[in-house]
């Protein structure tokens, strides 16, 4: 199986360009993170070169993330600001040899008409689905839990599916939170199996508390090994935050990684 460190979340103990070093000797093959953009496309390049990590996901501009935003690409007035974050992102992508983008739906906003939020969040999609198509980059959408981002416009995966459907292309996935959906719905494998073709990219914390497996209620033995029996192949991001030191709580990986964390 193939874990990708969320340095968003993972080795917060550290400054966040020596969390892909910490994250390569603690045995992982790819990292990911909420967005790559305070940092130029040179210096993380050079520092995935350099560690031979994998830069296997990171979501287009999502607003402003310290003022409360959770993305805009639902958001009538911010069209333009979403799809100039689009070709922002393709840079990076490029740069970082990503082949994965993902795309956080937002806020809804007080009493505003979801109609219209849908239509704004499908036609967004339209254009950046194109756009990654064009590029050989795979786009997501994620939906969130409403308890840890109240608001959020897309939060299970029956509403990502209409809007996949909506959408008509295919080059639009859906990324599969297993913490946000077992808090959203439950019954992880029976949507799993349902919806694997559909899915681009799966990340993982348990329940409650957003730790590591092993933490909470979810049997990660059997669900990760039965979507790898399932034929799923890619990515398992690990975006929980740990309940200690990050490399001390990552026994639970061993059993799963040719390489695992060093000793």
């Amino acid at each position: 199986m193939r874990f990708s460190a969320n340095l968003t979340f993972l080795y917060q103990e550290l400054p966040f360009l020596e969390r892909f070093h910490a994250a390569k000797r603690d045995g992982f093959a790819g990292v990911e993170y909420l967005g790559p953009y305070a940092e130029s496309k040179e210096k993380l390049a050079d520092i995935l070169a350099e560690t031979s990590l994998v830069q296997a996901l990171f979501n287009v501009p999502s607003g402003n993330w310290d003022a409360g935003e959770r993305g805009i690409a639902c958001l009538p007035d911010r069209v333009g600001e979403f799809r100039s974050g689009v070709t922002v992102a393709l840079e990076y992508a490029d740069a970082l040899r990503c082949n994965r983008l993902n795309v956080l739906a937002g806020l809804q906003p007080g009493l505003s008409d979801s109609r219209v939020l849908e239509d704004t969040l499908v036609a967004n999609l339209g254009y950046a689905a194109r756009a990654c198509a064009e590029n050989g980059i795979q786009l997501l959408i994620e939906p969130i839990n409403l308890r840890d981002m109240p608001g959020f416009f897309v939060s299970d995966t029956q509403f990502a599916e209409r809007i996949l459907d909506r959408v008509g292309h295919d080059n639009l996935f859906i990324q599969y939170d297993l913490y946000h959906m077992q808090v959203m719905q439950g019954d992880l494998l029976p949507t799993f199996e349902r919806l694997k073709a559909r899915i681009g990219h799966v990340q993982l914390a348990d329940n409650p508390g957003r730790h590591e497996p092993g933490t909470g209620e979810i049997n990660f033995d059997f669900v990760l090994r039965r979507m790898e029996q399932l034929g799923y192949a890619g990515w398992f991001g690990c975006e929980y935050k740990p309940l200690s030191n990050t490399s001390a709580g990552l026994g639970w990986m061993r059993p799963y990684s040719l390489e695992g964390p060093n000793e």
